[in-house]
């Protein structure tokens, strides 16, 4: 499949660089996954748009202020020369953690790449967190390991020193509002670099009417990484490298999951996010041959959603738009067909919708 199959024009003064004054303030273009039919409506008449017997699956990540400015505390692989010492021992440095390894240990982005060596130490605030860089990798990535220098943990260091990791079509620094519009109401699980964005327009009052209607409402994690932001820079969608993400499904919420397919109630993906989590792990079960439709655990996540793919669990999905031939518009495609997205996403350019992760979202059903 072409990846210019998946493209549209977009209105840069569509981006929202805001979230809405509230979260339920978002508009809802609801789409017929069937015939394509389109209904423009408001997110907050969401349980109008129910049958009220859907078990509505949500993503408790929750995101971590995975932006960092630092300082570079000296060069172990290059002696520095005359000219360039005081940068070595003062330049500043950028760290982007995109995934936690083990304990102290993580992956990271960090700039400027290639000044930044193995051996390299980078201290924050005034030297209360230090960092080292124990490995270089692909695409730019090092493994560092932090270290607390103060009677903190590392976790309240990276809390107190960290930015929201707001994504690169954000044109504008974080604020302090953004540590809580660019999250979730029920964020629970920390460790996300990126929100699962259709979950922003959910509130404490919608849920409850939400249960009111009779849905049934649960939870798994998926560690949103930074690939979600990842381009294509192949041709085809096929020849492209799929990132992996982290997830968890408890057991009770695999029970749920399957006496609600037995019980042929649909399951309403809440983002991208949940519906990665819930055809990878379903793909999984069935490769394990272990007779059953899903089973609970921890994994990587690494399946491809495309085109011509099969869905075992999603019924339903309430999702963003998606950035122009990405791998998320493909993902929505694969659910819906691709000329009625496309079709949609034309429609919701014409009606001035709101793009991307403070945007509008779309009900697919």
């Amino acid at each position: 499949m072409r990846v210019d199959d998946f493209n549209y024009d977009l209105p840069a003064e569509l981006i929202a660089q805001q979230p809405p004054d509230r979260r339920d303030a978002s508009r809802m273009l609801a789409v017929d996954r069937t015939g394509g039919r389109l209904e423009d409506s408001q997110f907050s008449r969401l349980p109008d748009f129910l049958s009220g017997n859907e078990l509505i699956v949500f993503n408790n990540a929750r995101v971590i202020p995975a932006r960092l400015f630092g300082k570079r505390l000296g060069v172990h692989s290059q002696k520095p020369s005359r000219r360039t010492v005081r940068e070595h021992l003062t330049g500043n440095v950028e760290v982007f953690l995109t995934r936690r390894l083990e304990g102290d240990i993580w992956e990271a982005l960090v700039r400027p790449g290639k000044k930044m060596q193995v051996g390299e130490q980078v201290q924050f605030g005034e030297g209360e967190l230090k960092a080292e860089i124990l490995s270089r990798g692909e695409l730019g990535i090092r493994t560092i390991r932090f270290a607390s220098r103060n009677a903190l943990s590392i976790e309240e260091n990276l809390e107190a020193l960290g930015h929201v990791p707001l994504p690169p079509y954000i044109d504008r620094p974080d604020e302090a509002t953004d540590r809580q519009r660019y999250q979730t109401v029920y964020a629970r699980r920390p460790g996300a670099v990126a929100a699962p964005t259709a979950g922003l327009h959910f509130t404490a009052e919608i849920l409850e009417k939400l249960k009111a209607k009779g849905c049934e409402l649960c939870e798994v994690t998926l560690d949103v990484g930074l690939g979600t932001f990842q381009p294509v820079h192949t041709e085809t969608l096929e020849e492209h490298k799929i990132h992996s993400e982290a997830y968890e499904i408890t057991p009770e919420v695999a029970d749920k999951i399957r006496r609600a397919k037995s019980g042929s109630r649909p399951i309403l993906a809440v983002g991208t996010t949940v519906v990665r989590t819930l055809e990878d792990a379903a793909a999984r079960t069935v490769a394990a041959g272990k007779g059953e439709l899903l089973a609970a655990g921890r994994a990587e996540a690494e399946i491809f959603l495309l085109p011509g793919h099969k869905f075992r669990l999603v019924d339903k999905l309430l999702t963003n738009f998606h950035l122009p031939k990405s791998t998320l518009l493909a993902l929505v495609s694969a659910f819906a067909g691709r000329e009625h997205i496309l079709r949609a996403y034309r429609h919701a350019v014409a009606e001035r919708y709101r793009f991307y992760s403070y945007g509008d979202c779309m009900l697919i059903r």
